[in-house]
């Protein structure tokens, strides 16, 4: 089986026939963080053959703990955000645990890249195995969250073709790692081997990747404040469901404006409702947790200057949480909407791009102060750049509409964390307390799968007694954690800490042992 141990950072002198010796073993490997998977043998190819003399070159364990410190945030935020709403997604504006998972991924795909692709013997087979591995995150992506999987409280399976949900977390990941792998590998003749003297010569050295990010900036930014959105309508399916009053299923809301932001006319929306159909748009969008929203008839401007008359009505009142909708509720807190939508998409990018800097950054600086200096530095600017733009109310983070101070605030925030794991783990060398991490992030696509999707809950459910209630997983979550501890919502959480999180660590470990691997 594949060892995902062998990642190696740097440029190692190896002689040829250590080099071949190795070349023996090597195979791929799984970065799941976007769950891509980044291949031994071209770690191999980049090092150079300068002095016969031996040497073992160095894993960063940072990039599988970080790996896993996205995934087990996933696990936490899913399956406990309904006890404790506030790590739950923001309902529209701000930003919670939650909403740091998708750029988390995004931003290791990106470090996973600018390794995997740091010199590229053949562009064709290259592109090859881009294309195909893109294909794979779609299909699992689909698959998994189209609509045809129920798990785990559902133990049928299948989806109605005319409601197929077309985007999701794996296709986002998979349309950001084609795009930025693509412009790693075309402009692999471009870029210097060795970088220049000066503080920016990095930026310089890999200036098309951000002019591809820049690229995706631009096209987001113009079609989000100059797009006319019209008016819309939608078919409530869960009417019945919220409310006590009469059922009406046809809803109507009412724009005719650009450059709104809020949750019922912005351009996000429109563009996924022409693209992929409003019936193929997620139909439990969080905004139906909104305690004050806007009122879709009055322009952004207008909302600015008369805040009281635009802030009437709420969706609930059992905000942050979920709960039945206010009889005066406005209809757009019914309708469907796509998180991980098309334009939204194009603006996330830009957090594969900041990834990739951070690879590039590890890749061509070799001391550990110069790297931190870098990541830090990153960081802090894209953290001060959204706090502007949020607190300015210019735009607002946003991870719905992944506006581009959302952008910069989360991909700040993931500079800075891997910053702080890479000097714990990799300088101090701290890393036992790491290494349920590791592990979890080295077979990342296992877990996301069997934990974060509910798969091996849904086997585990699919054995009961009498009836589907009462099953194992039910039988634990009751008598061992909420039971015992007398709490509904401190036992889920501790369900969720020891019995899925500790649980799937333990599996990875493991598999890790006997070199057991999920490749993509």
């Amino acid at each position: 089986m594949e060892d995902p141990r062998k990642l190696e950072e740097g440029f190692g002198n190896v002689d040829k026939d250590h080099r071949d010796k190795k070349d023996d073993h090597q195979k791929e490997i799984t970065t799941t963080s976007g769950l891509t998977e980044v291949q031994k043998e071209e770690e191999e190819e980049e090092e150079e053959e300068q002095t016969p003399i031996k040497q073992k070159a160095k894993r960063v364990a940072t990039l599988d703990a970080f790996r896993g410190l996205t995934i087990v945030l996933m696990i936490l935020v899913d399956d406990a955000g309904e006890a404790y709403a506030r790590i739950d997604h923001s309902p529209w504006n701000g930003c919670t645990f939650a909403d740091f998972v998708m750029p988390f991924f995004l931003f290791i795909v990106g470090v996973a890249i600018a390794l995997a692709l740091k010199r590229i013997p053949k562009v064709k087979y290259a592109i090859r195995k881009i294309i195909l591995r893109t294909l794979k995150l779609m299909f699992w992506g689909i698959l998994l969250q189209g609509g045809y999987s129920h798990a785990p409280n559902d133990l049928s399976y299948g989806v109605d073709m005319k409601k197929i949900r077309w985007f999701g977390i794996l296709q986002r990941i998979a349309l950001v790692y084609f795009v930025v792998a693509l412009i790693e590998t075309f402009t692999t003749k471009l870029r210097p081997t060795t970088l220049n003297p000066g503080r920016f010569s990095i930026f310089v050295a890999y200036k098309w990747q951000w002019i591809g990010g820049f690229v995706a900036f631009v096209v987001y930014m113009v079609t989000t404040f100059t797009l006319y959105v019209p008016d819309w309508s939608f078919v409530d399916d869960n009417a019945q469901r919220y409310t006590v009053t009469k059922i009406i299923k046809q809803q109507y809301v009412k724009c005719g404006m650009r450059g709104h932001l809020g949750p019922a006319c912005n351009a996000v929306g429109y563009v996924d409702r022409q693209v992929w159909g409003i019936n193929h748009l997620y139909n439990q969008p969080v905004w139906s947790r909104l305690k004050v929203g806007y009122d879709s008839i009055f322009s952004f401007k207008f909302c600015f200057i008369h805040v009281s008359l635009c802030f009437l009505q709420a969706c609930t009142l059992n905000s942050p949480s979920s709960g039945p909708f206010r009889e005066d509720a406005p209809s757009w807190c019914r309708g469907p909407f796509e998180p991980e939508g098309l334009l939204s998409s194009i603006s996330a990018i830009i957090s594969g791009t900041i990834g990739i800097h951070y690879g590039h950054v590890l890749v061509h600086l070799k001391g550990h102060a110069e790297r931190l200096k870098q990541w830090i530095s990153m960081g802090l600017v894209l953290l001060i750049v959204a706090c502007i733009l949020h607190f300015t109310d210019a735009i607002p983070i946003n991870k719905q509409l992944y506006s581009f101070s959302y952008v910069c605030f989360t991909g700040g925030a993931a500079g800075i964390v891997f910053s702080v794991f890479y000097l714990l783990i990799d300088v101090w060398g701290l890393r036992t307390p790491f290494l349920f991490l590791e592990w979890i992030g080295m077979n990342a696509m296992l877990v996301f799968v069997m934990a974060a999707q509910g798969i091996f809950a849904a086997f585990i459910n699919g054995w009961f007694f009498k009836n589907s209630d009462n099953n194992l997983v039910n039988w634990i979550q009751q008598h061992v954690f909420i039971g015992v501890w007398k709490s509904e919502r401190l036992g889920t959480l501790l369900y969720v800490i020891f019995a899925e999180i500790t649980f799937w660590a333990v599996v990875s470990g493991i598999l890790h042992k006997y070199g057991i691997y999920w490749k993509l």
